[in-house]
């Protein structure tokens, strides 16, 4: 596992078998060990394994610290739990009742991902409601042997929640700070429905920059130094996604045209700084057809 800092480490959980797409931090402390997005029960295998590599079972865990409950971030979570039910869950109040019933978050998933659920993500069980410590932002934790801090940061979903450890200044921003795979360091902002908002989005970029972190660290993917210039790219970019998708819209057709050329426009600027095996990460990670459908939402929304 790659050390950010002593006793804080990270596992690549190799999402459908690809390297550098989802990213767990494991925060290790005389408490217990604290796991900040374990990732989908489809790759539990590999975080089980790479955490016993390391010399750290789930039996060590105490504390799940979810940046927010969509299936590749918390999927495992009820898992988990299962496993070692002496496990507390940290979530935003907004995302906990669909971890104690997911039922609903499913359904909505499904609608995405049709037959590939299972495959993609592996069971999503729920949490006992005993399990869940709810967040609103402004809390402070200790877990993994860190006093982390806690901020309320939506605009990709309405249920985000982001951390902070003063003692080492990385703040774990989940999709707050975007997704930045592999060598080509491009940023592409996530979008999915239904919960985009570009002004929240912006201004939890700005309650992130209080901090002062000295780095970001980003579920897609790891670490990310000079996080000013980070959040400004990324607000550029969710900038140009988003106008690309009024442009989509505006051009008319059907729904089914509209996604399409937005998905073909965005190809096309990504491609410009990445490799063909990049842009398949970079789609792993964020679907450009699920990106279209947030950003689509947002816009009829305003009108």
């Amino acid at each position: 596992m790659p050390l950010l800092e002593p006793g804080m480490r990270y596992v690549d959980v190799n999402f459908q078998n690809v390297p550098s797409v989802i990213a767990t931090a494991v925060l290790e402390g005389p408490d217990g060990v604290a796991l900040i997005d374990p990732g989908p029960t489809s790759s539990l295998h590999t975080l089980r394994a790479r955490l016993s590599e390391a010399g750290i079972g789930l039996k060590d865990v105490t504390s799940l610290l979810l940046t927010h409950i969509h299936l590749d971030h918390a999927g495992a979570s009820g898992t988990i739990v299962a496993e070692q039910p002496g496990i507390t869950v940290h979530v935003h109040e907004r995302g906990a009742p669909h971890m104690i019933s997911p039922t609903k978050l499913l359904d909505s998933a499904a609608r995405l991902y049709g037959d590939q659920m299972d495959r993609l993500w592996g069971a999503f069980l729920p949490v006992p409601a005993d399990n869940v410590r709810v967040l609103r932002g402004g809390e402070r934790l200790d877990a993994g042997g860190r006093s982390l801090e806690v901020a309320y940061t939506p605009g990709h979903a309405s249920h985000h929640v982001s951390y902070f450890d003063a003692a080492s200044g990385i703040a774990f921003v989940g999709d707050t700070a975007g997704v930045r795979i592999g060598a080509s360091q491009a940023l592409v902002a996530p979008t999915p429905p239904p919960d985009i908002d570009l002004d929240t989005w912006k201004a939890s970029t700005e309650r992130i920059l209080e901090w002062r972190p000295s780095s970001l660290f980003l579920t897609h993917f790891g670490p990310s130094a000079s996080p000013a210039a980070h959040l400004a790219d990324l607000l550029e970019r969710l900038h140009r996604s988003a106008e690309a998708a009024r442009a989509a819209l505006n051009a008319g057709g059907s729904d089914a045209e509209q996604a399409l050329r937005f998905q073909r426009d965005m190809r096309e600027e990504i491609r410009r700084h990445m490799s063909e095996a990049e842009l398949a990460s970079y789609e792993l990670a964020v679907p450009l057809d699920h990106c279209f459908l947030g950003l689509a939402r947002y816009w009829r929304k305003r009108k």
